[in-house]
């Protein structure tokens, strides 16, 4: 194992998952700070944790995607954030302070599933059949080696996919009907618990503002204070290494691209390396509330061609472009930029939700499969007075609107905010909502790639064996039960990553299993039968 009072340790990608390890680096390695040096190749950290005001659009807000939390489930997460002070809340960690927030503002959706004419449908009514509870029972009892990449409607027939349930499974988590059933099978497991709310989403947990500013920036703040170095601007492109050895695999060299020129980072006998593979926003782009953001399809951001660089160098290093399907993965959030509270007073009106005690609204008969929810206000910790944000996305985003009669892929804020208010039946109100309302669409080539059917093999283990000085971090790496598209996997797999290449002697916490407990058991099984 490595030492690491000695060591310089070289963290690429800037996401929460290379954040998490620098900390636990400090925190539970020992290590200098000033030994950690993170390489991202934008102008800030946070990854996916972003939000903020979109390139060019100074008067508007925008995250790209929305988490929900779970309190049964995030227990790296929860770790990692004990140990990080609020900035808002002096003597408080950034942990206690969403405890304390959830306790305030907790969420009880009364507007869960809404159908056509704006109709808010009966969401506890889950609509299961004998076939659809048979077909559930016998994916989760069916190992993943035998169930391989099949996909999701390979497991469940046409009834299942119409049901409450699924409408409200699928939005919640982001599911394709043709995503990986393997996948499926464990968020299943992992979040069993939520079953018998689905329709409330009462078990979700949220922090104060958007992500970013609740999250990462406080992360953030307390590593550069301990010292760690963090480098903007610095793209790697590709990894050297000595594998002659096949039980001490060395990682020899960084190539890094920076806006001076081509340079190598040599590392020493007793350095390590831990490189971010793939990324759900990368070539995103950002459209306007005139314009439809471009999509594209060539790969030009880092983190995938750095991936598919050091996959040529081995077998275990996984097979990148098992995720490289755009129109599979691909779908579109926008986020509402509301100047006054008529719009947000309308949808408080209608869903019976103060703003953050809501959940997702999802039109199912939306051809867009559109979702919206009202995060508690402010969202940002900046937002000037009398301004509000909403949050939305679609999943069919190539199927003409019902109202626009465009995909949605080639919609300007305009025309969305045009379909959601026709969903919504806000036609009193639709001449002011387009005169105060600025909506901006983002387009996410691989915001679900992570579903997508794979063979193992197809993610590389957090440390490949016979890895001495290097693992692989982010949400295209294998951990064994565990469920991708969540902050918990990426602080877990840092985890793994540091205690197992520095020798820590800290448990890590255990994986959640709600099907352990006879009373979670039993309750989800009453909720299928509804």
């Amino acid at each position: 194992m490595l030492d690491a009072k000695n060591a310089e340790v070289w963290l690429v990608g800037g996401g929460i998952a290379s954040m998490a390890a620098a900390a636990f680096l400090i925190r539970d390695a020992g290590m200098p700070a000033t030994h950690i040096h993170i390489l991202e190749e934008l102008s800030l950290v946070g990854g996916c944790l972003d939000g903020g005001a979109p390139p060019g659009q100074p008067d508007a807000y925008v995250t790209r995607g929305g988490r929900m939390l779970c309190e049964e489930v995030y227990q790296c997460l929860w770790d990692l954030l004990d140990s990080i002070p609020s900035l808002r809340r002096p003597g408080r960690s950034v942990r206690q302070e969403i405890v304390d927030f959830n306790a305030e503002v907790s969420t009880e959706a009364h507007a869960r599933l809404i159908g056509a004419g704006a109709r808010i449908l009966d969401a506890h009514h889950y609509g299961l059949d004998a076939r659809d509870r048979a077909a559930l029972t016998r994916l989760l009892a069916t190992p993943e080696a035998l169930i391989g990449a099949r996909r999701i409607d390979e497991m469940f027939g046409p009834h299942f996919f119409a049901s409450n349930f699924w409408q409200m499974w699928r939005t919640t988590f982001a599911f394709q009907n043709w995503h990986s059933a393997v996948e499926l099978r464990r968020y299943f497991l992992r979040f069993i618990q939520e079953f018998p709310r689905m329709h409330t989403l009462s078990g979700v947990r949220r922090t104060p503002y958007n992500q970013y500013d609740s999250i990462a920036v406080p992360l953030q703040q307390w590593l550069l204070a301990q010292g760690v170095d963090v480098r903007f601007g610095h793209r790697v492109t590709d990894v050297d290494f000595d594998q002659q050895d096949p039980q001490r695999r060395r990682a020899t060299r960084l190539h890094v691209r920076t806006e001076t020129g081509e340079r190598a980072i040599e590392l020493a006998e007793g350095d390590a390396c831990l490189l971010t593979l793939g990324s759900i926003t990368a070539d995103a782009r950002y459209g306007s509330h005139q314009g439809a953001p471009e999509l594209i399809r060539d790969r030009r951001d880092g983190a995938w061609s750095l991936w598919e660089a050091i996959a040529r160098k081995a077998d275990d290093f996984g097979r990148p472009h098992t995720f490289f399907h755009v129109d599979d993965n691909k779908w579109e959030s926008f986020t509402l930029t509301m100047r006054g509270r008529a719009l947000l007073d309308r949808l408080i009106s209608f869903s019976g939700n103060q703003p953050g005690t809501g959940a997702l609204m999802t039109f199912v008969d939306s051809s867009w499969l559109m979702s919206l929810v009202v995060p508690y206000q402010p969202h940002f910790p900046d937002m000037p007075p009398d301004t509000y944000t909403a949050w939305g996305y679609g999943l069919m985003i190539d199927a003409p609107g019902d109202h626009v009669g465009k995909p949605m892929a080639q919609c300007s804020g305009e025309e969305i905010l045009s379909e959601l208010l026709h969903h919504l039946q806000f036609e009193d109100l639709r001449d002011q909502a387009l005169a105060t309302t600025v909506v901006t669409p983002v387009m996410l080539p691989y915001a679900s790639a992570m579903f997508a059917p794979r063979k193992l093999g197809d993610r590389p283990s957090v440390l490949p064996e016979g890895a001495f000085n290097f693992g692989f971090l982010g949400q295209h790496v294998e951990l064994p039960e565990d469920t991708v598209y969540t902050v918990e996997y990426s602080v877990h797999c840092a985890m793994h990553a540091v205690y197992r290449l520095f020798g820590v002697e800290r448990a890590i916490p255990p994986i959640y299993r709600g099907l352990h407990d006879l009373e979670v058991g039993l309750d989800a099984l009453t909720a299928a039968f509804r």
